[in-house]
């Protein structure tokens, strides 16, 4: 068996998609440490009450969407890889999905909700082009 291990845009935008959301408990856990203290934040003691920001709780929970959408999107990234399906658009979809989630991790860590939920809505716009793409593709 070979593999193609040319770099296509699709997989640029999900490797990059992949490294960020890999890296964005990064500063919640800092919130932790300055707050609770490098002890509690790393579990020693009993009963020790973990202080957070509500900023810090807000990129948690930012951390933890963007987690859940990486599923669908590196599915339809590798999908449309393994059809052969990529096209400009579907790079162009890429891209907007890489930036929607990344403007939707500040926004949700900062308490904007209107604008979180726009970012979040164009990230599944793309992904839903993607997708679209290759049931497009398939028939």
């Amino acid at each position: 068996m070979t593999f193609n291990t040319t770099l296509s845009p699709g997989l640029f935008w999900l490797i990059l998609t992949t490294l960020c959301t890999a890296l964005m408990w990064v500063p919640y856990i800092l919130d932790r440490f300055v707050r609770s203290g490098v002890g509690a934040t790393l579990g020693f003691g009993k009963d020790i009450e973990i202080v957070q920001s509500k900023w810090a709780w807000r990129a948690k929970a930012a951390h933890a969407n963007a987690v859940e959408n990486l599923v669908i999107f590196a599915t339809a990234v590798l999908v449309t890889r393994a059809m052969e399906a990529g096209s400009p658009q579907v790079a162009l979809a890429c891209e907007v999905y890489f930036v929607a989630r990344m403007m939707h991790y500040v926004v949700y860590t900062l308490g904007l909700p209107l604008l979180r939920t726009v970012c979040f809505l164009v990230g599944c716009a793309a992904q839903v082009f993607i997708l679209g793409n290759l049931l497009f593709h398939a028939a």
